[in-house]
């Protein structure tokens, strides 16, 4: 396979390949799912054997699974969102009562940030997952 790999000069052709879903791990899927279908505006898809789905609208689910006895490795979530849903998520955030940040790393509590001529913010998710909602996809060499 590596001799292949390094006989082929030519970039390979694009595949339309896209995400359909991905498995989310929660000390409580039913938590998770809610919580952040509560933020993003959406709604909690029927449970579907140990997955619990939430539909983002663009042909990808985050199918959450439950993993109570074990440690939850966090993982980072990013969500292109409208730019005039952006206010009411943050409201929901503070109506919450969770905080969202400016940065990944979580140093700028209450705040935006304005990447790429956009809007952004972090949280964390009842699993401690950075979660993050931006209005403009980051620009990309």
């Amino acid at each position: 396979m590596q001799q292949h790999a390094q006989q082929s000069h030519q970039p390979p052709r694009p595949i339309p390949v896209q995400l359909n879903h991905t498995a989310v791990y929660a000390r409580d899927r039913q938590l998770s799912a809610e919580f952040l279908a509560a933020v993003l505006g959406l709604r909690v898809g029927a449970a579907f054997g140990p997955f619990l789905p939430l539909d983002l609208g663009n042909g990808v689910t985050l199918d959450y699974y439950e993993k109570r006895d074990e440690p939850i490795q966090g993982q980072h979530y990013a969500f292109l969102v409208p730019d005039g849903e952006f206010d009411a998520m943050t409201a929901r955030l503070d109506a919450l009562g969770v905080t969202y940040y400016a940065d990944p790393s979580h140093t700028e509590p209450g705040r935006i940030n304005r990447l790429f001529g956009g809007r952004g913010a972090y949280f964390d998710d009842p699993s401690g997952h950075n979660m993050e909602i931006m209005t403009r996809p980051y620009a990309r060499p």
